[in-house]
């Protein structure tokens, strides 16, 4: 793990599953195009979080964007398909991003 984000994680707080979503991000390589709280090439994952809030295939749906990718929802530049990603860490990380309101 990465001394850096362990530190930040021990001082706000931030433990459990909620880091280790935050690696796998970093890992997954979803942070090239995605950040927590700005808008990147793609939104902020605190975007996607209120955007879905409340719905309840959100999970589904965005776990097979991640997979498959997909475009239209955030504008006109596509979020391509994420081979490197399997399907329990596609809904892991999405779990992770929909709390993030």
């Amino acid at each position: 793990m990465n001394p850096v984000v362990l530190l930040l994680a021990l001082s706000t707080g931030v433990a459990g599953p909620a880091l280790a979503n935050a690696d796998l991000a970093q890992k997954k390589n979803c942070l090239s195009c995605h950040a927590v709280d700005s808008k990147r090439i793609g939104p902020s994952y605190k975007d996607v979080a209120v955007k879905y809030a409340g719905n309840k295939d959100a999970l589904a749906m965005l776990s097979t964007k991640v997979l498959k990718g997909g475009g239209g929802v955030w504008g006109a530049i596509p979020m391509p398909a994420n081979p490197q990603v399997s399907e329990p860490e596609a809904k892991a990380l999405v779990q992770w991003i929909l709390t993030l309101k």
